[in-house]
């Protein structure tokens, strides 16, 4: 398969994908901020809805413009991140969300994929944000992502969910 045909696919995967996450994402909102939920971070929430968006774009144009085939290398590794992410938002159940939501009387989430790195969803979104790209040939997409996606996890997003999740520091960890 040619990376110009996979293109609009992979986008339209991601598009549905990111689409459903969000209605997940607003649902889990609504419960979290019904039990007295607190927000950190909203300042820099905006800045991860135009990376994401640029990003499928991205990879889209880029996509359709190559004239390679497919990195089957590349592809394996995106594909290997769906179950991956599948996993986080399942063991985090009603705590997963997009934002930063610290839930009083809540506890850390220490199981799962938790067990093993200490924040997953962002090492998965990390690898689509790289391997996605460079499946259909958009290493320029593949650098920029990753490259912006990086700075605003370890400048901005890892340090104010860290803060955050110190309200659960006194929190026996849920299983």
């Amino acid at each position: 398969m040619r990376a110009r045909t996979l293109a609009p696919w992979l986008f339209g995967f991601l598009v549905v994908q990111r689409l459903l996450e969000l209605r997940l994402a607003r649902a889990n909102e609504r419960w979290a901020r019904e039990r007295g939920a607190v927000e950190h971070g909203r300042e820099h929430y905006p800045l991860f809805f135009l990376l994401h968006p640029a990003w499928m774009l991205g990879l889209l144009w880029e996509g359709r413009r190559a004239r390679s085939g497919v990195n089957p290398a590349a592809l394996g590794l995106f594909v290997l991140a769906q179950p991956l992410r599948s996993w986080v938002i399942r063991t985090l159940g009603r705590y997963w969300n997009t934002r930063i939501l610290i839930v009083p009387g809540g506890e850390r989430v220490t199981g799962g994929p938790f067990r093993y790195v200490r924040h997953p969803n962002y090492a998965v979104v990390a690898l689509e944000i790289a391997a996605g790209p460079l499946a259909v040939g958009a290493w320029r997409t593949a650098l920029a992502g990753t490259l912006l996606n990086a700075a605003l996890l370890l400048l901005v997003r890892l340090p104010a969910e860290e803060r955050a999740l110190r309200a659960y520091q006194d929190t026996p960890p849920q299983g």
